[in-house]
């Protein structure tokens, strides 16, 4: 009998775990535990911040027990990286491994850490690595209304053999039970934990600045009733009678209106005022990339410094050990200077715009306490371990698909989760900022409101259409599909087959599926996971790649991962870092050859996409998207060695401005699928190219950071 190969805990039960906890277990805690160990499933729906994930580690904590495998799955690589380096420090680095598509690092570890799209891809490949897997971990469960993350989910919770058992950690919505019951029909025995209290208070706040006498109030946005507090409705009332024209508006110039009596606070007010208060650590959520940068660079002009000599000094050694593997002229690029020095007075921007390693010292630093204030967007709250004693909202509206909106209940709950630190507060803090788009009344209404219901966004994807037919008759690839939370909630029966019918039609005028068979190509794209899924895989039966060099096989990839709405148009603005008034010719290394067969094999990608958009709409299925060339000069530039500070200025040049967060993520999932291609193509020289092509484009900062890296 050969011998376990990771250490194993002789003891599962939960008094065992609680014994090496710091503090008690909450009461929803205690349910859970209960649950996984009478060997259910569970789902928990509960606040953040209230400790949904000391369940996921019981969880792990008896799969090892069990000798089995855990798996950890995050909808977020960002995340999934966060979730490896804590389980690194509870189980040590040799028995924890992590897979995010561009990033693989012990993947036969017990316990493994991956995005969800790697696990869902496991079980339609039928991976080895399956084996011996005992408990799934699903963190934010909730993006299963993401468009399309969402459906991974699904497909990972119908697919999955029987005896695996789930954890599923949500944060609230108002349909658990809802959610719960379609997780029985497809997982058996599930428990659904709903936890709606906070384990610390949180107070709503409502900041505001009266013209009349200069002063700056934080008024209470709720009473202990949950009613509005009655200074803010009188704040309401005086807007409306300035607003049409009553006593004591006053005109500005050049017809803007009237001056109110009241504004918003600036920004290094609120800081002052929070500073006053005794409400920092705070996190300042502003919904734009641009403004929370402005916003740093804003409070540092005004002078404001927030940490002392101790924790200046301890700033700087952390975030000189994390850039410790970019050169000098990546970090004049990226601006390293100037960051720092915010850093250093305690204050940073976090969004998805900063390159990782920018990113992981900013999170590393908070969750020190060293840091004070971060400007955020909200892709912090998804999931990132970055409590504070306070949250500010700065703007209660953002624009989205429909244009500018007000935050509803379920994003105010999100945003505000981050607000109060467990064992270091006794209260935390929401607050508001008013503005004239919204009332005081309506900001109320909405902090008391019910959390929204969760919806499902499953529908039938080339991949997974394929894959059932490799794996099911029709009847039984119904079935599966009529397993979906889509299906639960659909009030038609037969939604997702017509879906499903609607794909197979395109799938079969194009060649990839004969009746209910697939032909060789269909047997291809059964293997590639992309939300462009057909049209990689037509560029690859049309042997687009073929005899491309690597750099011009990334850059014509890139094609279906750039976003162009990630680049924006600022006519003589250099990007931040350069120095202006350089004009100098770029030198891409590419020349006039690869650049003339770039363009040529990006021609062709765009006709191929037509060609599938023609037939989608012939067969009412919606229209893949379409290839995106414009950062594919840039892309094939960085893997032929450009310097970051060349790479970004030709996307500049081709795109527009581009963060260098997003080059660095566009990088990655050019890896990513040139990974994919490698493991997919016929054609050996393809595979090889593609498998060069990796290598090529995960160095400089674009690797920095990866574990193992």
């Amino acid at each position: 009998m050969t011998a376990f190969p990771w250490p194993v805990q002789e003891t599962a039960g939960a008094s065992e775990f609680e014994a090496g906890l710091p503090f008690a277990l909450d009461d929803f805690q205690r349910e859970a535990f209960a649950a996984l160990d009478a060997g259910h499933s569970v789902l928990v729906s509960a606040p953040t911040g209230s400790g949904k994930t000391l369940v996921a580690a019981y969880a792990v904590h008896r799969a090892l027990a069990a000798r089995g495998k855990a798996f950890y799955t995050t909808p977020l690589k960002a995340l999934s990286n966060q979730k490896y380096g804590e389980l690194v420090a509870a189980y040590g680095e040799d028995h924890v491994g992590l897979l995010t598509g561009d990033t693989t690092v012990r993947p036969r570890a017990p316990v493994v850490v991956m995005t969800t799209e790697v696990l869902r891809n496991m079980l339609l490949a039928g991976s080895d690595l399956l084996e011996g897997l005992h408990t799934v971990v699903l963190d934010e469960v909730h993006f299963i209304q993401d468009p399309y993350r969402g459906g991974v989910w699904e497909e990972v919770l119908v697919m999955s053999p029987p005896e695996i058992r789930f954890v599923c950690l949500s944060a609230t919505v108002n349909n658990a039970g809802e959610l719960g019951g379609w997780l029985r029909s497809v997982r058996g025995d599930t428990a659904v934990i709903v936890e709606r209290e906070r384990p610390i208070v949180l107070r709503h706040h409502f900041a505001v600045h009266r013209r009349e006498d200069a002063e700056h109030l934080m008024l209470p946005l709720l009473l202990d009733n949950g009613q509005p507090g009655g200074e803010g409705l009188r704040i309401d009332q005086a807007v409306r009678r300035a607003l049409q024209g009553g006593r004591g508006a006053h005109w500005q110039p050049r017809g803007r209106g009237p001056r109110l009596p009241y504004r918003p606070p600036l920004r290094t007010e609120m800081v002052e005022e929070l500073r006053r208060f005794d409400m920092l650590p705070a996190i300042v959520f502003i919904f734009s990339r641009a403004a929370c940068d402005d916003a740093v660079r804003q409070v540092m002009r005004d002078g404001i410094r927030l940490t002392d000599a101790h924790e200046r000094k301890a700033i700087r050694q952390i975030a000189e050990r994390r850039v410790e593997p970019l050169g000098d002229d990546d970090l004049r690029v990226l601006g390293y200077d100037e960051w720092l020095e915010g850093l250093e007075r305690g204050l940073a921007a976090h969004h998805a715009g900063l390159v990782p390693v920018f990113r992981e010292t900013v999170e590393e630093c908070f969750e020190a306490g060293l840091l004070k204030v971060v400007f955020a967007t909200e892709t912090l709250s998804l999931g990132i371990n970055m409590p504070a004693r306070s949250v500010v909202i700065e703007r209660f509206s953002k624009y989205g698909a429909a244009g500018r909106a007000t935050l509803t209940s379920g994003e105010y709950l999100q945003l505000t989760g981050r607000a109060g630190r467990r064992g270091l507060d006794e209260e935390g803090h929401a607050v508001v900022s008013w503005s004239n788009e919204t009332t005081f009344a309506e900001v109320a209404r909405v902090a008391v409101a019910s959390p929204p219901d969760l919806r499902s966004a499953f529908r039938p994807t080339y991949n997974l259409a394929v894959n059932l037919v490799a794996r099911f008759d029709r009847e039984t690839a119904h079935v599966v599909l009529h397993r979906s939370f889509a299906q639960w909630q659909a009030r038609s029966p037969d939604l997702l087959t017509r879906q499903l019918d609607h794909r197979l039609g395109v799938l079969e005028k194009m060649g990839y599926v004969e009746g209910w068979a697939l032909t060789p190509a269909g047997r291809q794209l059964s293997r590639i996971y992309h939300e462009s899924d057909l049209l990689i895989a037509e560029a690859l039966r049309e042997e687009l790649l073929v005899e491309a060099e690597p750099s011009v096989l990334a850059g014509v990839l890139s094609c279906v991962v750039f976003e162009p709405r990630r680049a924006r148009r600022t006519p003589g603005h250099p990007h931040h870092g350069h120095r202006r008034g350089k004009k100098r010719p770029l030198q891409d290394r590419l020349g006039d050859k690869r650049t003339a067969d770039l363009g040529r094999r990006g021609a062709s990608l765009a006709e191929l996409a037509e060609r599938i958009r023609a037939t989608e709409e012939a067969q009412g299925v919606p229209r893949t998207r379409q290839p995106a060339p414009g950062l594919a000069t840039a892309v094939a530039s960085w893997a032929r060695g450009a310097s970051l500070e060349v790479a970004i200025e030709v996307a500049a040049r081709d795109v527009g401005e581009l963060a260098a967060g997003d080059f660095v993520r566009t990088m990655k999932s050019v890896a990513d699928l040139a990974q994919q291609v490698s493991h997919t193509a016929a054609d050996p020289a393809v595979a090889a190219a593609a498998r060069e092509a990796v290598q090529l484009l995960l160095r400089g900062v674009v690797a920095a950071g990866l574990p193992g890296a």
